[in-house]
This record gives structure tokens, C-alpha cells and sequence, in this order.
């Protein structure tokens, strides 16, 4: 596919400084640009590049004042980043445009499937499933009995979405997801081994939840585990039965919430923090990487350590930690002295 700097500028709401004719048919980085391509420049540290970059356009925020001579055709919007990632939608869009139903998918009688789906290879459909409009299901996943996907959402290869769970619209779900296995729940037994305790809830994604790869969600004893709208949840995460996750939250990989967990809106959990279950994390939360969170937090708070506590508090005290050493000489320095 091609396009001209004008038709992309049209796009992204952007002026074309030079040749507004030149093709475009492939996206770069500004440092690893060719002729035919197209890059940004949203971070001044990469500046320097845009005098040396052979990509036949570059999208420029509206006040850059280049130094020297561009080569480049310039493409000025409110907000480089922004526009480029708009463009990057758009060109996803256009290349993942499938439609259609594989011969070799097995879908149940009873399933409903909207309009201008795409249905690949090997896709298993459950008895009473409800697919809405313009969802997409990649080979080689399988979707359990009752479920229900909203419109516009897909659902990469590989996924498992098991019995009675709920997606919501123009979600996404990456490959390796699983939705809805059992929560763990075992009940010790006096001869010391466990009986299973049947999970019989499902689990809820709202609108616009995106879910990285090889991420599983458990499903709720009762009731259901819920993920609200506009989350997003990073690889390799592990969300247990009952837990809730506010709306717009963001949690990055590796991280672990055990069951019956609540957590608020607009909190960002960076990687591998582990959440011990039945707590009440508040608002607008930001827990640092590796921290390890045992009791409830209130809204705004910042967490950080393992245990952890509040940020500040820890750092103060992680510099006395760093100088131990330091205090232990003095300590046996002063000993040493006061026994002579």
C-alpha cells in the first residue's frame, strides 16, 4: 500500500512542509529510515537524526525550528507522538482487515456470530456463544459454552476463553490469554490432603481491556472475577478468583494478585509486585517494581519495598541500609574503645 505525505498528513490533521506528492508505503525509525518510509520525531534527544535520516517523511510538532537543511519532507502536528500513533492504528486497520468463517473452525449450532467477523483455522466454538459485529478470532483458539465477545474486539491465536465468561467491546486479548480457568481453591482436610472447592463464577471484561500474552485471569468461586473498562494488563500476569480491577489501571509483567483482591481506578502497578488477597487497594495507587503488598492501601498512596510501605519512608531507609556496613565498623571501633 501506498499513500502521498498530503493523504497522511489529512489523516493526522497535519501541514506538509516540501513534497506533498512523495510516496509512503512503509513505517521507520528516524534513525533507521530509507527512502519510501515515514518516522516522527517526538523526543529532542533524537533530534540530530532528522538532519541525517533518508526517510522520505518525518512528523515534526508544529514549533521544531530544524538548525540546519532537511532532507526530508516535514509533516507539522499539535503532537508528533500522538499523530504517529494514530497513523500506526490506522496502517494496523488496514492490514488486519480479515473477514470470514475458516472451513476448519467447529462452531457449535447454537452460537450467534455478527456481521464482518473473522472466524481462522481451527477456532472451537461453544454451545449458546454470542460473537457481536467486527470480531476477530485468530486459528487455534477455543471458546467455551455461554460465552459472550462484544464488537470489535480480537482475540489473537491460542486464547482460551473457558465457559459463561463475558468480553466486553473492542477489547484485545493476545496469544497464550487464558479467561476464566479455576481459581485455587482447596480446603485442607484432617489427613492432610485437600479437597478441590468447585469454582462455579466466571469473569467479566469490560470495554476496551487489553490482556498481554500468556496473562490468565481465574474465574470467581461465586459471583465473577471483573476487569473494568479501559484496563490494561501486561504478559505474563496472574489474576486470581474474585479479584476486581478498576477502570484505566495499568499493571506491567510478572505481577501476581491473589484472590478477592479489590484494586481502584487510574492505579499503575509496575512488575513483578505480588498483591496478598482479600485486600482493598484505593485510587490513583502507584506501586514501584518488585514490591511486595501485604496490607491495604488508601488513595494516592505510593508504595514501594517488600513488604512495602510508603516511598519515602523506604528510600530514607534504604540509605541507612546501604551504609550498615559504615555503622557496624563505628559500632566495633567504639566498642573496642570503651573496653580499653
Amino acid at each position: 500500500m501506498k499513500f502521498t505525505a498530503r493523504e497522511i498528513a489529512d489523516l493526522i490533521r497535519g501541514t506538509v512542509e516540501g513534497n506533498p506528492d512523495i510516496e509512503i508505503h512503509k513505517l521507520s525509525k528516524i534513525e533507521q529510515g530509507e527512502p519510501g518510509s515515514i518516522s516522527f520525531l517526538g523526543n529532542p534527544k533524537y533530534t540530530h537524526y532528522i538532519y541525517q535520516t533518508k526517510a522520505s517523511a518525518v512528523i515534526v510538532n508544529r514549533d521544531f525550528n530544524p538548525e540546519q537543511q532537511v532532507g526530508c519532507t516535514l509533516i507539522r502536528v499539535d503532537n508528533a507522538y500522538n499523530a504517529f500513533a494514530t497513523m500506526l492504528e490506522a496502517y494496523n486497520n488496514l492490514t488486519s482487515k480479515k473477514t470470514g468463517i475458516s472451513s476448519y473452525a467447529a462452531i457449535a449450532g447454537s452460537a450467534e456470530i455478527g456481521d464482518d467477523c473473522y472466524i481462522g483455522d481451527f477456532v472451537s466454538l461453544g454451545e449458546h456463544v454470542r460473537i457481536g459485529n467486527k470480531v476477530k478470532i485468530y486459528p487455534n483458539t477455543s471458546i467455551g459454552d455461554n460465552v459472550v465477545i462484544g464488537n470489535n474486539t480480537t482475540i489473537y491465536s491460542g486464547v482460551r476463553i473457558y465457559n459463561d465468561c463475558h468480553i466486553g467491546s473492542s477489547c484485545t486479548l493476545h496469544s497464550g490469554v487464558v479467561i476464566g480457568a479455576d481459581g485455587f481453591g482447596f480446603a485442607p482436610q484432617t489427613d492432610n490432603h485437600y479437597a478441590k472447592v468447585a469454582q462455579i463464577g466466571n469473569v467479566v471484561l469490560e470495554d476496551n481491556v487489553e490482556v498481554g500474552a500468556n496473562t490468565t485471569i481465574d474465574r470467581a468461586t461465586l459471583g465473577s472475577t471483573i476487569i473494568r473498562k479501559g484496563v490494561k494488563l501486561d504478559n505474563l500476569i496472574q489474576v486470581a478468583h474474585n479479584v476486581e480491577i478498576g477502570e484505566n489501571t495499568v499493571i506491567a509483567a510478572q505481577t501476581g494478585i491473589a484472590g478477592s483482591t479489590r484494586i481502584g481506578r487510574n492505579c499503575m502497578i509496575a512488575g513483578q509486585v505480588g498483591i496478598i488477597g482479600h485486600l482493598e487497594i484505593g485510587n490513583d495507587v502507584k506501586i514501584a517494581a518488585q514490591s511486595g503488598i501485604s496490607t491495604n492501601l488508601a488513595d494516592g498512596s505510593i508504595a514501594m519495598g517488600s513488604p512495602a510501605f510508603d516511598i519515602g519512608t523506604y528510600r530514607k531507609a534504604y540509605v541507612y541500609f546501604r551504609s550498615l556496613p559504615k555503622l557496624v565498623d563505628r559500632l566495633s571501633a567504639l566498642e573496642k574503645k570503651l573496653k580499653s
